[in-house]
């Protein structure tokens, strides 16, 4: 085990962030704190719902923090008073704010899920894949007040694999990411951690998915059409609508892949589940029905026959 000797607060919120926390414990760095989004309504009861890094980190006996905000006095105050020589931020969902960044000894680190300066912003994974990305990767960086505009320390690519969901790339990454950090802090430790500007070529922005852009357009190309599917892949999720007996259903896509058909988009053009795009066809691999687990695409044909020339909303 190689122990940095530092004193670290660690910053995150969902499941993204959880590997890297676990990976500083095991490590046995010093975790001053944990701070993470407070508890939030969730489920049909819509009762507080504890956020990942919380449940990990009190299970881990980690003192939390979760103020709603950062930019009172009082929290600014709290944050500095924990004499830390690093903190190290992974999803964490909330700005900080200039006090905070300067109260370590060392600053903030952040690991963002993409090979910056492309894809800065709230959705690098979604937005890789919808691009149709051949690699992505993960970065270490110095956080400055401008958003992902800092310093890069380290960085690792790795391919996007044709059929490869946003779910299945985020837990990737988040493995990938979590081995990053621990090796960005042991070069600090040591006082060689070298980072280096980003380049001011190929930024590119990761806006949040916005509603409209989940519904699935048939008369794009087949090749967009299946990287908007695995891009929104488990979570929103692209979707499209059968007719049910005079009934419209919504169904979200979540795997595809291309396949020989055409036709008029978004008519059905074999038995496995094809569908016509404007150029090209996909065959739907996996789909989900409105309350019901995600199935594969022969499972969803025995409860929902769409025979050939049915044409999908």
């Amino acid at each position: 085990m190689v122990e940095t000797m530092m004193s670290i607060i660690f910053m995150g919120t969902p499941d993204f962030a959880v590997p890297t926390l676990e990976a500083l414990f095991k490590q046995g760095d010093n975790i001053v704190a944990v701070y993470t989004q407070p508890p939030r309504a969730a489920g049909r009861g819509l009762g507080p719902r504890k956020s990942p890094v919380q449940s990990f980190a009190e299970a881990k006996k980690l003192p939390v923090h979760t103020p709603p905000g950062l930019r009172s006095a009082e929290e600014q105050a709290r944050f500095k008073g924990l004499d830390a020589d690093a903190a190290v931020v992974v999803a964490y969902g909330l700005i900080l704010p200039k006090p905070i960044l300067d109260a370590p000894r060392h600053g903030c680190f952040n690991l963002h899920a993409s090979l910056l300066p492309r894809w800065r912003g709230a959705a690098p994974i979604q937005r890789a894949i919808m691009a149709g990305d051949a690699e992505t990767g993960v970065a270490v960086m110095r956080i400055e007040e401008k958003l992902d505009r800092g310093a890069v320390c380290l960085m690792e690519r790795t391919p996007i694999w044709p059929t490869e969901t946003a779910g299945e790339l985020h837990d990737r990454l988040a493995e990938i990411g979590a081995s990053l950090i621990v090796k960005a802090l042991a070069d600090l430790a040591k006082g060689a951690l070298a980072c280096w500007p980003q380049h001011e070529e190929g930024v590119t922005y990761a806006a949040k998915i916005a509603p409209e852009e989940t519904r699935i357009d048939w008369s794009r190309p087949a090749e967009t059409v299946q990287f908007q599917i695995q891009g929104l892949s488990p979570y929103p999720g692209a979707w499209f609508e059968v007719d049910l007996g005079g009934k419209r259903e919504r169904v979200r896509a979540l795997r595809a892949a291309l396949a020989e058909g055409k036709g008029v988009p978004g008519t059905v053009v074999d038995d496995r589940l094809a569908v016509a795009c404007g150029q090209g066809a996909v065959r739907l691999m996996e789909a989900q029905r409105a309350g019901k687990c995600a199935m594969s695409a022969e499972e969803f044909l025995r409860g929902v026959k769409l025979s050939v020339g049915t044409r999908l909303g």
